[in-house]
């Protein structure tokens, strides 16, 4: 069931009111202008999203301070206004009069988790709460918490890249990645809805911007790390230290960490709090081992090995050692929360976890008479890296990989992702993927440029994916596979500012329509 939210941000429907004045004692807040009767029902921090009873934090920004709409919040329903000594000044500047005021003596992002979290009252969550962190396939393990929760009798919910849901319905909002606000306005509704398991995707950006504040999850996880981000990270290890901060008794009880390589191995011993370790690599020393019994690609079957006897024998109909990985970091996180193995076995068909993962590997071809195209976000040298190797295992014609890369992103991951790609596949194509302000020729360049130096692959440069999508398909025959890496479940492109529609999945149908391989 799809449902789609007219708000920008999903909220409780039935809330609750809590007064200003608990607030402002409890966070230490100087509140102005209040009756001593004011309360609120929900947190916003964008004034378009105003709802009667919010409270509107007005954050101070590179361009513009939030206190600068407080009439506009006023005007829409807000009950009241949290912002810094700046924000008040701004908005009494400004003449906004009868909106109440709470100040901060600090950036009032550094509170908005906690007091979500108190407002909605998500502060003490009867479900248990799940995080998953890492470089490639967190969307995946999220997909996979849910599924095995579902499995387990519990009711799940889920917050990831790809979209939102509550129990069997999928929310669409504009919702991307969510502000600790939106995130507790999300959990609110869950529980109102019965969710007794929530798995959600944490990002290094959500830990240090504070969008998962508030929140304590019963278990967190670290499934892998490779490059990514150092546009804004600088180098590998600020990036690291910025993922283990998940791992810290103010955040969760309990972790999961994989220990196949060398950052997985310093996080299960640098972790503040307990932690269990898995390795998927033969001898490698660990709590518990997984191992790929057959694979094709319909599938992987895997058993996993873990102390005191824990066992369990299981498929996922998705190709792939780490897609047997992400189900087996699933199965021990609930695991460590309680919920036992035999829980799960008895609401699975003979150990298959049907789980589906939008854009995720996702193929869009049918009857596998022809070539299969498969559609993936992946956006790393490590996705990369990972996806081919499986493919690798199980294909037996050709690999054709098309894939572009961000504009404005880290730039210096471009070279080895052309060379990743051109070394592990038979034909790739270059195309245009998100420009965003950057020449896409220079993108294309840098990628060409990597492909090369692998000196193996046919490689192609086509700037349009619409056409790339073609040419791909018009090299490929029965037996072959093409991936198209990147966009993933995305519905557009960013080009020179403009957000300009486009759905791979859908352009893909498309083509394969044309060339008579799609009913």
């Amino acid at each position: 069931m799809t449902s789609t939210n007219g708000d920008l941000t999903i909220r409780p429907q039935h809330p609750r009111k809590v007064s200003l004045a608990q607030l402002a004692e409890h966070f230490s807040l100087q509140l102005l202008d209040d009756t001593g009767e004011a309360g609120v029902t929900g947190v916003t921090i964008d004034s378009r999203d105003v709802q009667p009873g919010d409270l509107y934090v007005g954050l101070p920004g590179a361009k513009h301070h939030g206190a600068d709409f407080a009439s506009s919040a006023a005007s829409s329903g807000a009950a009241a206004m949290l912002t810094d000594a700046a924000g008040r000044d701004r908005a009494v500047a400004a003449g906004v009069t009868g909106l109440p005021v709470l100040v901060i003596d600090r950036h009032p992002r550094e509170i908005l988790g906690e007091l979500s979290a108190r407002v909605y009252g998500t502060d003490e969550l009867s479900a248990k709460t799940f995080g998953i962190t890492g470089t490639n396939g967190k969307t995946s393990v999220v997909y996979c918490i849910a599924q095995v929760l579902e499995a387990a009798g519990l009711t799940p919910g889920l917050s990831s890249t790809a979209e939102r849901r509550i129990g069997d319905e999928v929310i669409v909002s504009n919702l991307t990645s969510p502000e600790s606000s939106e995130l507790h306005g999300l959990l609110a509704r869950m529980v109102e809805r019965g969710v007794e398991g929530v798995a959600i995707e944490v990002s290094a950006q959500a830990i240090g911007r504070h969008r998962i504040d508030g929140v304590h999850f019963d278990v967190v996880a670290f499934n892998n790390f490779s490059q990514d981000h150092l546009e804004e990270y600088g180098d590998m290890e600020t990036y690291f230290q910025a993922k283990a901060e998940l791992f810290v008794p103010e955040r969760a009880k309990r972790g999961v960490v994989v220990v196949d390589g060398p950052y997985g191995q310093r996080l299960a011993k640098q972790s503040q709090i307990p932690v269990t370790t898995l390795a998927t690599e033969y001898g490698r020393s660990a709590d518990w081992h997984l191992a790929v019994t057959t694979q094709n690609l319909d599938g992987v079957s895997f058993v996993l090995q873990g102390p005191e006897g824990a066992h369990f024998r299981g498929r996922v109909p998705v190709f792939g050692r780490f897609m047997a990985e992400n189900a087996a970091l699933a199965l021990i996180m609930l695991h460590e929360a309680g919920i036992p193995f035999s829980q799960v076995e008895a609401g699975l068909d003979n150990g298959l976890i049907p789980v589906h993962i939008p854009g995720r590997l996702e193929e869009i071809t049918e009857d596998g008479a022809g070539p299969r195209f498969f559609v993936d976000y992946g956006h790393t040298p490590g996705s990369f890296e990972a996806m081919l190797d499986a493919l690798d295992e199980v294909v037996e014609g050709k690999i054709i990989f098309m894939f572009g890369a961000d504009g404005d992103r880290d730039t210096t991951k471009r070279s080895e992702m052309g060379r990743i790609a051109a070394a592990g596949a038979d034909t790739v194509i270059v195309c245009d993927y998100h420009p965003r302000s950057e020449p896409p020729e220079q993108i294309r360049a840098q990628l060409l440029e990597g492909a090369r130096s692998a000196n193996h692959a046919t490689l192609y440069e086509e700037a349009d994916p619409r056409t790339a999508i073609r040419l791909a398909i018009s090299l490929a025959e029965p037996g072959d596979v093409i991936l198209y890496a990147g966009p993933g479940h995305e519905d557009y492109q960013e080009v020179a500012g403009a957000f300009i529609p486009y759905s791979a999945r859908d352009e893909v149908r498309g083509a394969l329509r044309e060339a008579g391989l799609l009913a």
